[in-house]
């Protein structure tokens, strides 16, 4: 007679007997998937189930001790396409492979030779952890491949590039395609400088009316421009200020940018690349650009954002304040999708300038409220606004560097530069005092000398 034997051949007579050898198989099916089957079945099932289980735990706790010491690693392998199928099959698997187990359990238990009052409370309890966890397990197979769907759609298959100086630079566009203008027009216009060691991150504003703008010496537009876009009134549309750039070169001067579809990028971003390099000196690797028409949903995914607004702001109406529908008050906000869009940019009352700064405001409330949990849990719904709201030239391949430097990003302050008045005035602006003053946003900090005593 071995251990296993009350549990391989019990007293079917014996109804508390029975009770108790299906408390233990239904808890040893839980703690050890399989075991259940080599003490008491099928021990050929139940080998794969104990096998199946203990790979999963063996990358589990590899997976977390990579994470401590080369966390970059982790976030490297979680946001590539191959390895997402390869998480969302084995989720698959291992989930169906537990209902077998715990069906099978059931079957092993004999529910009618335990005790009246038990019966329903073993399968009742059972249940309830294979549904728990299979939906879990279900779940997280849906999160990675809408992972795999959006990362692939966003993100481009291009090589990755060294940092500049120390920094990678990242022009931020946020578009305003809206029905009363021609295509899209970047309605605000920035250059995030980050730290490729530290993580600290400067953003750089420029106006929107900044005229004129020059371009690197190597830019096709250069040869056009060379003074500058703007300069006594020279380009091909309307109005010549930096974001009228975008507009020129989509509608009539795609061709000088032939292959920027290639490159998982457009000819009106490309020529804000070359635009925002000339104004700030600073050589810039990626961008993101960013449609404030669906940018209401990418915040409502994200379950809101928290701002301090600082005055009543309109939503709606005309300058005279005809037709206004509500307002957005002053104080500590909670804003949902639609109100943030509209504290964005709405323009009452305020310049271009105020609107620049609720815009960088909402950047960083963004950057500072994002965190694992909110993104998990509501991942499906980030999925499809960002491939909605987001484009960018920055390669996948990237993706688990640059998060793991945004993770250090999050723990210090953002520092801001606004190029606007009085610092800059942006219609005869000093562009050597310009690139002064971006150098010096981003040389580190000098720690102040202690004295002693």
């Amino acid at each position: 007679m071995t251990v296993a034997s009350p549990l391989r051949f019990p007293d079917t007579a014996s109804a508390p007997t029975m009770t108790k050898r299906g408390w233990w198989l239904v808890v040893m099916n839980i703690l050890l998937p399989g075991s259940a089957q080599v003490l008491a079945g099928n021990r050929k099932l139940g080998r794969v189930g104990i096998v199946a289980t203990l790979v999963l735990w063996l990358l589990a706790i590899l997976t977390l001790l990579t994470y401590l010491i080369w966390p970059s690693t982790v976030y490297t392998l979680f946001t590539q396409t191959f390895s997402l199928l390869v998480v969302q099959i084995l989720l698959v698997a291992y989930a169906a492979l537990w209902v077998v187990l715990t069906l099978d359990t059931l079957r092993l238990v004999r529910l009618v030779k335990a005790a009246p009052n038990a019966r329903a409370w073993i399968a009742a309890f059972s249940v309830v952890v294979l549904i728990g966890l299979t939906c879990t397990a279900g779940y997280a197979s849906v999160v990675a491949g809408s992972a795999r769907g959006a990362l692939g759609d966003i993100f481009s298959s291009g090589p990755s590039q060294p940092p500049v100086d120390g920094h990678y630079n990242i022009m931020l566009l946020g578009g305003d395609a809206g029905p009363d203008r021609e295509g899209l027009r970047p309605d605000s216009m920035s250059v995030v400088s980050i730290d490729a060691e530290t993580g600290q991150a400067v953003t750089i504003g420029l106006p929107r009316d900044l005229n004129p703008v020059p371009f690197p010496t190597d830019s096709p537009l250069h040869s056009l421009y060379p003074d500058g876009y703007g300069y006594e009134d020279r380009c091909d549309v309307d109005v010549c200020q930096l974001n009228s750039i975008y507009t020129e070169v989509s509608l009539y001067k795609p061709e000088l940018y032939p292959q920027a579809e290639k490159q998982h990028s457009d000819p009106g971003i490309e020529s804000m690349r070359d635009a925002l390099e000339g104004a700030t000196g600073l050589k810039i690797q990626y961008y993101v650009l960013i449609d404030m028409q669906g940018f209401a949903d990418l915040i409502d995914s994200l379950g809101g954002v928290d701002v301090t607004v600082s005055e009543k702001l309109p939503i709606g109406g005309d300058e005279n304040l005809n037709g206004v529908i509500d307002w957005i008050e002053p104080g500590k906000q909670h804003l949902n999708g639609y109100y943030a869009q509209w504290y964005a940019r709405s323009r009452h009352g305020t310049s271009d300038y105020d609107r620049m700064a609720r815009q960088r405001q909402l950047q960083d409330a963004i950057l500072k409220q994002v965190n694992p949990v909110n993104v998990v849990s509501k991942f499906q719904g980030i999925a499809d606004a960002g491939t909605q709201v987001v484009k960018t030239d920055i390669p996948q391949s990237m993706l688990g560097y640059f998060v793991d430097l945004g993770m250090k990003t999050r723990k210090l302050p953002v520092k801001q530069l606004e190029l606007v008045p009085p610092t800059i005035d942006p219609a005869n602006p000093d562009y050597s005092q310009i690139h002064q003053l971006v150098q010096e946003a981003l040389a580190p900090a000098t720690p102040t000398p202690t004295s002693s005593k």
